[in-house]
């Protein structure tokens, strides 16, 4: 909205030359973004607390939760304010990857929202049905994947991914792209909804990854970095820098109020809808395979569940009695049951997201 406003009267006013820069813009979006989670953070908090939007603990988690019940809830909301508003204003909504992260991020948002809804106006315990909620994260990742192979515009690059530790090489998917980008948005969103149970534990990791994304973004979008690094170029993925700075110093003004101890929780509409949004960053920057090293603690979060649960289904038709691996799944919730304090568990998963993140950077230089 002000790139479209102010870029064009850069003849007038030299100093809006500025304006036509993507690190301008996106340092630009992410401060705003932190600004209007400082601002509008408490006014949030405190619609939430008047409206008796309060988070409902599950008596199978663990003990430890229990006092968290009532707490603020839907916080995403938040989250929203602060990464759209900016996206809105400085970046080139004319762009088809804002365009696409746009859509990814709003369709998540309002489809976690509604689930945040039932559990907390209408008590319904577990919120939107399961395979609602999945019906709506696999129309989202047939209409990316359709669009990303039909669009002429993007004919070079319709089906193929880039392969980490690989220069130059590229794996064709064809027509089964589609299938393949709807599974990486889909495994995404459920995994940081997953990762959602701890105080400023999904918030922190989701910092990180957009910040990774941010720098991959930038570089992919111009010739010379891309070039120098190996890294494919997509002329136009670095308007997605400015989203997901944006994102970055929204998660950022959150965890304020999201850590320990939270004044609020983010809720299934702020985790399903950025979840989405990473994982469709991934596939637009042809990186669909480093997002596992990238958001390799939501991959062991999500990884624990389905190993959790297939181990007591195998246990308990064999032996008619279920079985675990973990004393509780996801993986943070183990580590409560071992006795570890909630700020240490966070802290140590958010080091292993920035060793991640770190491993990540350095495969575009491990050829």
């Amino acid at each position: 909205m002000l790139y479209k406003l102010l870029y064009p009267l850069r003849d007038l006013i030299s100093g809006l030359n500025v304006v036509g820069y993507i690190s301008f813009r996106a340092v630009a979006a992410g401060i705003s973004a932190l600004l209007i989670s400082f601002i509008f953070g408490p006014v949030i908090i405190r619609m939430l607390k008047n409206h008796h939007i309060g988070e409902t603990i599950r008596q199978e988690g663990p003990k430890s939760h229990y006092s968290k019940a009532g707490t603020p809830t839907m916080g995403g909301i938040l989250i929203h304010i602060s990464v759209l508003v900016p996206v809105l204003l400085f970046a080139d909504l004319s762009n088809i990857y804002i365009k696409l992260v746009l859509i990814s991020t709003i369709w998540m948002g309002l489809i976690g929202f509604y689930d945040d809804y039932l559990k907390v106006v209408k008590k319904k315990k577990k919120g939107l049905i399961a395979k609602y909620k999945m019906a709506g994260q696999i129309i989202l990742g047939l209409f990316i994947g359709s669009v990303l192979y039909f669009n002429p515009v993007l004919a070079d690059l319709n089906s193929s991914t880039s392969i980490p530790f690989l220069k130059e090489y590229f794996f064709n998917f064809g027509i089964f792209y589609i299938i393949f980008v709807m599974i990486v948005i889909n495994g995404s969103s459920n995994a940081i909804n997953l990762s959602d149970g701890l105080d400023g534990l999904a918030a922190g990791l989701m910092a990180i990854s957009a910040a990774v994304f941010a720098m991959i973004a930038y570089i992919s979008g111009r010739v010379d970095y891309s070039h120098y690094l190996n890294i494919l170029y997509i002329p136009g993925s670095g308007e997605l820098a400015i989203f997901l700075s944006a994102m970055f110093g929204g998660m950022i003004g959150f965890l304020w109020y999201n850590a320990k101890p939270a004044e609020v929780f983010m809720g299934d509409v702020g985790s399903l809808a950025y979840g989405a949004a990473l994982g469709s960053v991934a596939v637009l920057l042809k990186k669909e395979f480093l997002f596992f090293l990238v958001g390799g603690v939501f991959v062991m979060e999500a990884v624990s569940v389905m190993l959790q649960i297939s181990w007591f289904r195998y246990t308990k038709k064999k032996y008619g009695v279920g079985r675990r691996i973990f004393l509780m799944a996801p993986l943070h919730h183990h580590f409560e049951e071992k006795g570890w304090a909630e700020t240490k568990i966070v802290a140590r998963f958010w080091i292993l997201g920035i060793l991640f993140a770190m491993l990540s950077l350095a495969t575009f230089k491990i050829r």
